[in-house]
């Protein structure tokens, strides 16, 4: 036999909040609370009306109850993978932001092995990376030619110059 549906604490909330709505997602978590409560559909059929899976509707509905009626709205910053939260990576990176700042070379070798002590275990060097461009920072190649350079004057000098 399936388990009693829970939530009716927020069906009165979730069906305020319905005619409020403006993306399609809130709506669809809204009617995952709504549709099992007010109408007596089972998780697959309310997942069949969503045209969602099963697994997304019971989700979006513990999470709204959970919340006690607030909506979830998806963060648009995705960090699956980091080491670190953005601020331990701003810290983390800051002596060396400003060794740079004050006329210093920024080494991502350097930055790479400091970044393995700091978290206390390998990582790749794609890691250290992705983390300064995060970060703002981004590798710079030097031109092939100064920007104040004469060509001209070069191809003249080159011309004239003794040979060895």
């Amino acid at each position: 036999m399936a388990r009693p549906v829970g939530g009716w604490e927020v069906l009165e909330m979730a069906q305020g909040l319905l005619p409020l709505v403006k993306e399609a997602d809130s709506l669809r978590i809204l009617q995952a609370v709504i549709f099992p409560l007010a109408n007596k559909m089972s998780i697959e059929e309310t997942a069949q009306a969503l045209g969602r899976s099963p697994r997304w509707t019971t989700q979006a509905r513990n999470i709204f109850i959970r919340n006690a009626g607030m909506v979830e709205k998806p963060s648009k910053e995705i960090r699956n993978r980091a080491h670190l939260t953005k601020d331990e990576e701003a810290t983390f990176l800051a002596p060396f932001f400003t060794n740079a700042r004050q006329g210093g070379v920024l080494v991502v070798s350097e930055i790479h092995r400091a970044l393995e002590r700091h978290l206390g275990h390998k990582v790749a060097l794609a890691s250290a990376y992705n983390l300064l461009h995060r970060h703002g920072w981004r590798k710079l190649a030097p031109d092939k030619r100064h920007v104040k350079g004469d060509i001209q004057a070069q191809e003249e000098w080159k011309k004239n110059s003794p040979s060895i």
